[in-house]
């Protein structure tokens, strides 16, 4: 294996001086494979958990703000122009923004080049976030670094991680000589006594409590005896509660009458030192009180020191200590930890012979064999040598290329927009006065400032635009008739007394989502009111769109208002509307709530899986995913990209397919169905079809041109049989910002879909 290959690895995580584990294992592996591979250029990218950083070390060559998006995304940029050959990724749930660090998916999702990713916690039981969270850092991985046995098997059996994509690496630690304690104990003014430590940063969770209470019997039978406690507290426990649990431990050695058994080192301490505090240890304690623990760099570094160690059954500890490697004990039970540490202090013989296994395990876990391992893991990357190839989703062919997410513009939104709303119709980008205003597109001009404002894309503009389009929607209410009329004329007089049942539908849409994504201290509150008028309404409407658009603004209602009994009521008599008219007209070779694909089609089952999963309706899921399924294979043209049921004519049951013309708002309910589906099933395969649909708007589809106008930020109308049309409108242009929008939040926090079901 030539290693040169390597020319250029980058190193993403915590980093020195930040005082966290995460830290000293990055800046080890940094200066293990720098010094093993001298000719690799290796750099790092930290995480900041505060705003003014921290005094890196030269080799720091670009920082991440840990609650800012848009900062792993210049990251990638960053990591892309310096041509890095691989990146070395640290992972652990609470050090990168959004909930369960889903910020990170984003940097990886822009990455050009594979991903190595260490994975310091991998959880039996994970909430729904993380494991969405990990299972897709390991799809976007080229491989996947644990550091025990059980976390492989955790991999593959919780998360179906491939085993082939897993290697195990046990952590490192630093490579000392095997030395009697007794000679480092006077540095620290310990000579002649026994000595027990335990370091690391100090927690309620890291039981010191239950060896303190444990040593009046020690003390009894080794009047010599001592404890140090090497850490300072964690500096999140530190910002939230001051030093009241280190002052709760010297004040229990106080009670207990054993303070001068006790030395407190309140402080963070670099590897060096750290290293002549082990030497000095007749015995390693680690009492943590949590058994999911994968993996403890205290106790791999006290381990390979050659030292005997007492610990609870954490899962790193029971790995690393089996078959008299250590002792192990119960959980919170300080009677044990007595009864083990005299046992091995009595017992010199056994002690000593514990030590010396320990130790000559521990070479084979010293940084530099470390070093060795990971680059063998960054060189397989590089030679393709996983049995499922990897492709990030930013190493792309031409065609793949298109499909990035373009930058935000609202300029057109702008130019269709007055103080009145947003127009429906332009003559190619100019507004076309004269077909006026209609809810419909108000309505989605309104749901997509929402989403911007969700993605941090706010501000004085996006504000004064959502007050215009919810002042519209306002308007159009009547309150007689308890439905939005549509049609608005330029001259501002109202065409009409009620409006189409679909933009009644698409106005509660609208409305909802105020209630339930909008942080504005105004905007929800007269959501909810309009709402809850305009909500009975959609009981007496016959349009299975309009009970679909419904559902989805009931249940962005309901994020806000769970415990409102009409609206889930509603919920489940729409989506039971659904399932009988699915049952009554599907056949084997039809699976599909009407004898023809229409207008916005896939917003029926869009409806379905969301609802079904909000409610636990099994039934209700399993329709909503076997007829888009069903839809998508429709839409996919034999060259393998979205191809939507053509507006002239459109496809009825027994007939031809309407070729064109094709239209974005196709594209864009496509995209939302196809994300709900994997957000509510994680399986990749929707993923795909959501890019696949997105990527009709910058040229994949069949006549291979753009919809998409980056000049303009508008989008065309429609695709016809030999042009674009090249006419910008609301709807067109709308319909592309929202898929951008949708695409954008998928990749800002996995947990913003959630909620959002």
């Amino acid at each position: 294996m030539r290693h040169t290959e390597i020319r250029k690895v980058a190193f993403v995580g915590d980093y020195l001086p930040r005082k966290c584990g995460i830290a000293t294992f990055t800046h080890d592996m940094y200066a293990s494979l720098a010094s093993r591979f001298p000719e690799a250029d290796c750099f790092v990218v930290p995480v900041n958990d505060r705003p003014e950083g921290y005094d890196y070390p030269p080799e720091v060559r670009f920082e991440i703000a840990e609650p800012d998006m848009e900062s792993y995304r210049r990251a990638a940029d960053f990591l892309n122009f310096a041509n890095t050959d691989v990146v070395c990724l640290q992972h652990e749930y609470g050090i990168y923004g959004g909930t369960a660090g889903s910020h990170v998916l984003g940097l990886l999702r822009d990455l050009r080049m594979p991903v190595v990713t260490t994975f310091h916690t991998v959880l039996r039981e994970p909430n729904d976030d993380q494991r969405r969270v990990l299972k897709e850092l390991a799809t976007l991985s080229a491989r996947v670094v644990v550091m025990t046995e059980l976390a492989r098997s955790f991999l593959r059996t919780i998360y179906d991680v491939p085993e082939s994509k897993i290697d195990v690496i046990a952590h490192g630690i630093p490579d000392v000589p095997f030395v009697d304690p007794n000679a480092y104990k006077d540095q620290f003014g310990v000579e002649g006594r026994l000595v027990a430590l335990t370091f690391g940063l100090l927690s309620p969770n890291k039981g010191i409590e239950h060896v303190l209470r444990a040593m009046p019997e020690i003390i009894k039978a080794f009047p010599n005896f001592v404890y140090i406690v090497l850490g300072a507290t964690h500096p999140a426990l530190v910002r939230d509660q001051g030093e009241r649990y280190r002052l709760s431990l010297e004040r229990l050695a106080r009670d207990l009458g054993i303070s001068e058994h006790v030395i407190f080192y309140n402080r963070f301490v670099e590897i060096e030192e750290l290293t002549e505090f082990i030497r000095a240890a007749d015995v390693y304690v680690t009492p943590y009180l949590n058994a999911a623990q994968i993996t403890s760099g205290t106790l791999a570094y006290s381990f390979g020191c050659g030292k005997a160690i007492v610990s609870t059954p954490y899962w790193h500890a029971e790995e690393l200590l089996a078959d008299g490697r250590g002792v192990i004990v119960p959980f919170a039970d300080s009677k044990a930890i007595a009864r083990e540490i005299c046992g091995l202090l009595s017992d010199e013989p056994r002690r000593a012979a514990m030590c010396a296994e320990a130790y000559r395990l521990g070479r084979e876990m010293v940084w530099e064999q470390s070093a060795k391992r990971y680059m063998e893991s960054f060189q397989s990357t590089r030679l393709g040598r996983q049995d499922q190839p990897y492709k990030p989703l930013a190493v792309r062919t031409l065609a793949e290329q298109q499909a990035d997410l373009p930058d935000w513009r609202l300029d057109h939104i702008l130019r269709m927009s007055d103080s009145t709303g947003m127009l429906q119709h332009a003559t190619h980008t100019i507004p076309n006065f004269a077909e006026g205003y209609c809810t419909d597109d108000n309505a989605r001009a309104l749901l997509l400032m929402v989403l911007l404002e969700e993605l941090g894309q706010g501000g004085a503009k996006v504000e004064r635009l959502s007050t215009t389009y919810a002042a519209f929607l306002q308007a159009a209410f009547n309150p007689v008739t308890k439905r939005f009329r549509n049609f608005l004329g330029f001259d501002r007089r109202w065409l009409e007394e009620v409006g189409s049942e679909d933009s009644h539908g698409r106005a509660l849409w609208s409305l909802g989502s105020c209630v339930g994504r909008s942080r504005r201290p105004d905007l929800p509150a007269w959501a909810a009111t309009q709402f809850e008028l305009a909500l009975p309404a959609v009981l007496e409407t016959t349009s299975p769109r309009t009970w679909a658009f419904g559902l989805l603004g009931i249940r962005e209602y309901l994020r806000r208002f769970g415990g409102d009994r009409f609206a889930a009521q509603t919920r489940d008599t729409l989506v039971a509307r659904l399932i009988d008219i699915y049952d009554r007209t599907t056949t084997p070779d039809w699976p599909w709530f009407e004898e023809i694909l229409s207008y916005d089609i896939a917003r029926l089952p869009q409806a379905l899986i969301a609802s079904g999963y909000d409610s636990g309706n099994a039934r209700a899921l399993e329709v909503g995913l076997q007829s888009l399924s069903w839809l998508v294979k429709i839409q996919t043209a034999p060259q393998e990209h979205f191809r939507a049921i053509g507006s002239n004519g459109f496809y009825r049951k027994g007939g031809q397919r309407a070729r064109f013309d094709q239209q974005p708002v196709e594209a864009n309910a496509t995209v939302s169905a196809c994300l709900e589906a994997y957000r509510v099933t994680q399986d990749a395969v929707w993923m795909k079809e959501a890019r696949s649909a997105f990527e009709w708007f910058l040229g994949r589809n069949d006549l291979g041109q753009d919809l998409y106008d980056p000049t303009t930020g508008g989008c065309f109308d429609g695709l016809q049989e030999d042009r674009v049309n090249r006419n910008q409108g609301a709807e067109s242009t709308l319909a592309f910002l929202l898929s951008l929008a949708e695409m954008n939040l998928l990749e800002t926090s996995l947990a913003s879909f959630r909620q959002a079901r």
